[in-house]
């Protein structure tokens, strides 16, 4: 399995890059997103997924890991390929993917070019309890980066509070008032929750 390549960025097309790693040019399929996310810098690395069937070996490539899982989530559906699996997340983001699983959208699943009703509910059938495991390691991404949100999340969790519902008061906080403190931070999620 290839885990990720990291290289120099060769050609770059909306659905499909390039890169040189050490001589060796790989064609990467992309998603429109992935497209969109994508510096025109040379240096480039991209998270990828090896497809192997009996007739091709085809790699696809993801500028964030949350993506290649929800890909990798929707190639197991039976029904979804890897053109649909990426046609959906060239049409939705992979936010946008997951919430309309776990919010049961079967309509905007539907909307997707290539997802008839049959499929569109397979997929929340199939994927409901996964994605919300993805959207929960998303947010844990997301609190990496601000320590602040990570240990009033830390603390109110200790106080016996789940951590998802207090996640979202804290991010509400965060929003509105972005200097605040750890302290300031846990005692307005203390009077929401």
């Amino acid at each position: 399995m290839i885990h990720h390549l990291k290289g120099q960025l060769i050609e770059k097309n909306p659905t499909h890059v390039v890169i040189d790693c050490n001589g060796i040019g790989y064609l990467v399929n992309i998603s429109l997103h992935t497209y969109s996310l994508i510096p025109d810098s040379e240096a480039i690395s991209l998270y990828t997924y090896l497809q192997v069937k009996e007739d091709s070996h085809t790699l696809f490539g993801f500028m964030e890991k949350s993506e290649r899982e929800i890909f990798k989530l929707l190639i197991s559906v039976s029904g979804v390929g890897s053109s649909t699996a990426r046609t959906m997340l060239s049409s939705l983001q992979p936010g946008e993917v997951t919430a309309a699983i776990a919010n049961e959208d079967v309509g905007t699943i539907q909307s997707v070019k290539g997802i008839g009703a049959k499929t569109a509910q397979r997929v929340i059938l199939d994927l409901k309890d996964k994605a919300l495991a993805v959207m929960d390691e998303g947010e844990v991404l997301v609190s990496q980066n601000n320590t602040g949100r990570e240990e009033a999340l830390s603390a109110l969790e200790i106080l016996g509070y789940n951590r998802r519902q207090a996640g979202k008061v804290v991010d509400r906080i965060i929003q509105e008032n972005s200097e605040s403190t750890v302290e300031s931070i846990i005692k307005m999620a203390l009077k929401k929750l």
